[in-house]
């Protein structure tokens, strides 16, 4: 008789099941039933609105941008905090954790205090015509901000885990550097990599404390569709509230899908290549 590794491995799956389908599937089933309130035509109009679609441009298309920033800056910072020493590398690494410990609305009232056209950073920036607070530049700062973790933390342990026997083989065959990291190492982190651009790119698209306050929310500019979403809500419009909410719901898991789809391909690029 073949014994499972997980005992009672039948009731696991269905305390499991249900606890996923109360915490995730109802909820999301209950918002996309309230939008159907608002009716086919009701959601078209709301979802071609120019200032919808500036909104879902500005939250969906800063995330994407910021989580290609994150993933080639936590590739850089990951690299130094695992392959060297250096004083202050304990404390360092301690302050990436600082935006998963910092409340969204402290770390928005902090951006704005550094980027406004007064602060420690805006007053050097605003005379060579960078405007940061209350622009959607200001926007994809703070999506950088609260993204940023989870790149890093991603890629950590596997940097940590790679052998450095396969680098020295490609020096010892005269391979350069360069050549080293971008045919050998980097496509053994590629998955790593896909998997940190799809964590901070659903923080980013979501994100509203820490966004709202230094992104001034002027409409069709530097208004996100979270701010949207709650406006609707304080109007008492549930079902636009839901609708918005569903739209924004859908493009995410859209992005997620191909992120996942090239994240398998990826795997077996590499293991075809190994």
């Amino acid at each position: 008789m073949r014994r499972r590794v997980l005992p009672g491995f039948g009731i696991s799956l269905g305390y499991a099941l249900t606890y996923l389908g109360l915490i995730v599937l109802l909820p999301l089933a209950a918002l996309a039933w309230k939008a159907t309130d608002i009716g086919f035509e009701g959601l078209v109009r709301l979802l071609s609105a120019p200032r919808t679609l500036a909104a879902l441009r500005l939250s969906v298309g800063g995330a994407l941008v910021s989580a290609l920033i994150n993933v080639v800056i936590g590739l850089l910072v990951s690299w130094v905090l695992v392959r060297y020493r250096f004083p202050g590398r304990r404390l360092f690494d301690a302050l990436v954790d600082l935006p998963f410990a910092l409340p969204t609305a402290v770390a928005g009232i902090a951006l704005t205090t550094l980027y406004a056209p007064k602060g420690w950073l805006g007053r050097w920036l605003e005379p060579l015509g960078i405007h940061v607070a209350y622009t959607p530049l200001g926007v994809l700062v703070a999506m950088i901000f609260v993204g940023f973790p989870f790149v890093v933390r991603t890629l950590q342990p596997v940097l940590a885990s790679l052998e450095r026997d396969v680098e020295e083989a490609a020096e010892s065959l005269g391979a350069q550097r360069w050549q080293t990291f971008f045919r050998v190492i980097l496509p053994l982190l590629a998955p790593t990599l896909l998997t940190g651009f799809a964590l901070a790119l659903a923080r980013a698209v979501g994100e509203y404390g820490s966004v709202i306050f230094i992104a001034g929310n002027m409409p069709r500019k530097s208004e996100i569709a979270p701010l949207l979403i709650v406006q609707k809500l304080e109007q008492f419009n549930y079902a636009g509230a839901a609708a918005l909410g569903v739209a924004l719901l859908s493009l995410s898991f859209v992005l997620l899908v191909l992120v996942a789809v090239l994240q398998r391909w990826s795997n077996r690029w590499t293991e075809q290549a190994a």
